[in-house]
């Protein structure tokens, strides 16, 4: 069960990073993520860049593995990766660029990803559930 609910905290603190780019333009992901939903409704081909869908392939894997009888190890880590991949970025952006609201915002999803491998890989996909 605590797998699952890593799991889980790993997709609630990949909602809360923080974009700023140009001027005064600036969002939380779960704000882009109801933008890319919605286009991808409309225009599917404008949302086609890796830095959109692999993290939102990363939260739907992790979705997945939170209703899998056992949280899939192997699941969890291409997840955490898929999201981490952007993230990660954002984090090192936001450090470099002096966006310190954007490094701070990725934080706590950084902790958790790194607490979610660590439970995953000293437990066995059994005893994780």
């Amino acid at each position: 069960m605590k797998g699952k609910i890593l799991n889980a905290l790993v997709i609630l603190t990949s909602f809360f990073g923080y974009l700023e780019w140009g001027g005064d333009n600036s969002t939380f992901l779960f704000q882009a993520e109801i933008l890319l939903l919605s286009k991808l409704v409309t225009d599917a081909s404008s949302i086609l860049h890796p830095f959109t869908i692999l993290p939102f392939l990363g939260q739907l894997v992790l979705l997945y593995t939170i209703f899998q009888k056992r949280s899939g190890r192997l699941l969890t880590f291409i997840g955490v990766v898929g999201i981490g991949i952007l993230l990660g970025f954002m984090f090192i952006i936001g450090v470099i660029s002096k966006h310190y609201n954007t490094a701070l915002s990725t934080v706590p999803f950084l902790v958790t990803a790194v607490l979610t491998i660590r439970y995953h890989r000293r437990h066995s996909p059994e005893s994780s559930q």
